[in-house]
């Protein structure tokens, strides 16, 4: 008996080309931000690598910047989903080994895709403003952090500093993704405070900052998280 043609078979040849054309544009774009940045990416190099006109090309991706923006999207799926995979569900594990399930799988994948992290965290590309629909997916993997820092009690250095005054206001307005329910402003904070310390240590590590230290920023990491865990 004949096998059953796969959904992208049965899709009409000329889609299934768009489809191969459109993911080798990407393929080459992200080469170009290894090589120099998101600021080094040129549709028309592109267009000459592949053997086509530059308004060829355009029937494909209307400027450069939307195919940035679709570069930034990719990028921040692939982060979530990194995350996602790794980080044990509520009930499935206790918080602390989903924190530091979170930290693994941020601090793996951005070793290994280093030119997709300092795409979304890194220098902006002067001239280049994302779309609001790129924020709520550079959302997902905050959404991961909140639902897991939620379960841990406050430290008392957060909760003084969440206790009055602009802080409080700043993060008062903070809102769970998942549940649509307002954060608790101990828990923004506790967010706030670790995203800033992993990407930190992210950023500095993959630029060298840490090459002529003699220090291993990954044991760096380990004592910084030891460190936010112990004041719960």
């Amino acid at each position: 008996m004949p096998e059953a043609a796969s959904p992208s078979s049965r899709r009409p040849p000329r889609a299934r080309y768009r489809e191969l054309t459109l993911r080798e544009i990407k393929d080459l774009a992200w080469e170009q931000v290894a090589e120099g940045g998101g600021a080094a990416l040129s549709l028309n190099s592109i267009a000459r690598r592949m053997g086509l006109t530059g308004p060829a090309l355009y029937r494909y991706f209307a400027n450069r910047d939307a195919l940035l923006t679709e570069l930034v999207r990719e990028g921040y799926r692939g982060l979530a989903e990194a995350v996602d995979a790794a980080v044990p569900g509520a009930g499935e594990a206790d918080p602390e080994l989903r924190l530091r399930a979170f930290v693994h799988a941020l601090w793996t994948w951005s070793a290994e895709m280093p030119h997709r992290y300092l795409l979304l965290f890194g220098t902006p590309v002067p001239g280049y403003a994302a779309p609001e629909d790129t924020f709520e997916q550079a959302f997902r993997p905050m959404a991961v952090l909140f639902d897991v820092l939620a379960e841990l009690p406050p430290g008392p250095a957060e909760t003084r500093a969440v206790s009055g005054g602009p802080l409080r206001d700043q993060l008062a307005g903070w809102v769970d993704a998942r549940g649509g329910e307002p954060l608790p402003p101990e828990v923004a904070l506790r967010a706030v405070r670790c995203w800033a310390r992993l990407h930190g240590l992210i950023s500095l590590a993959l630029v060298g900052q840490f090459t002529a230290t003699g220090v291993d920023p990954e044991e760096v990491l380990r004592v910084e998280l030891d460190a936010l865990l112990a004041g719960h």
